[in-house]
């Protein structure tokens, strides 16, 4: 991967986004990569605990892959239909080992495409072992208004919008700070044919 160095970092709510850390060509690279494993490992709604869909469609990569029903929110080893998940785009992957601080690679890449109408209501990421391990996110497409708070629900909130080529790391202090979706800026990118934001977020679970 031969990625520009991030023209800027900026701190969101203690969460470090390197604004156009990637290329064009390596977003182009990295949307064909994700469109491998979109083929091996097809998109799917997943439901809150209420039985309720959720506006973003989702599929993982790596050893873990991230599930949810009624019985909860989870890690799985396989995807809805039985098979195991695809392996990690490499880009990805490169990005985590450049800009997570941490030795070990990445267990999980979810993969998340939000509609010019989806959206991510403010949460923790609290579903791994092991919260010194950072999470490393990246944006592709249309782009996005990310909305940070701090480790306790309510109060003061932070907003940014995320572009295209942009990597978030959320570690440290900041590592449980909600942070959520607010909306898509429909058309800001032509990355994607059919517009749309491409989300990767990676993770190590165990």
């Amino acid at each position: 991967m031969e990625s520009e160095e991030s023209a800027l970092s900026v701190e969101v709510g203690g969460i470090v986004v390197h604004q156009e850390h990637l290329n064009a060509a390596d977003q182009a690279e990295l949307v064909e990569q994700v469109r491998r494993v979109v083929r091996a490992a097809p998109l799917f709604r997943p439901e809150t605990r209420s039985g309720k869909a959720m506006s973003v469609r989702m599929t993982s990569a790596g050893a873990f892959g991230w599930t949810s029903g009624r019985d909860g929110y989870r890690y799985a080893r396989q995807h809805p239909n039985g098979q195991e998940w695809p392996p990690m785009p490499q880009i990805a992957l490169d990005i985590w080992r450049s800009l997570s601080g941490v030795p070990c690679d990445p267990q999980s890449c979810l993969i998340n495409f939000y509609d010019a109408d989806a959206k991510m209501g403010l949460h923790q990421d609290r579903d791994e072992a092991d919260f010194d391990m950072p999470v490393v996110s990246v944006s592709l497409g249309d782009e996005a208004l990310f909305r940070v708070g701090g480790s306790e629900r309510g109060g003061k909130t932070q907003s940014i919008w995320l572009k295209s080529g942009d990597v978030a790391v959320m570690g440290g202090d900041a590592r449980l700070n909600f942070h959520g979706i607010d909306r898509i800026r429909a058309g800001s990118s032509t990355l994607l044919p059919n517009g749309g934001r491409i989300n990767l977020t990676m993770r190590v679970v165990e």
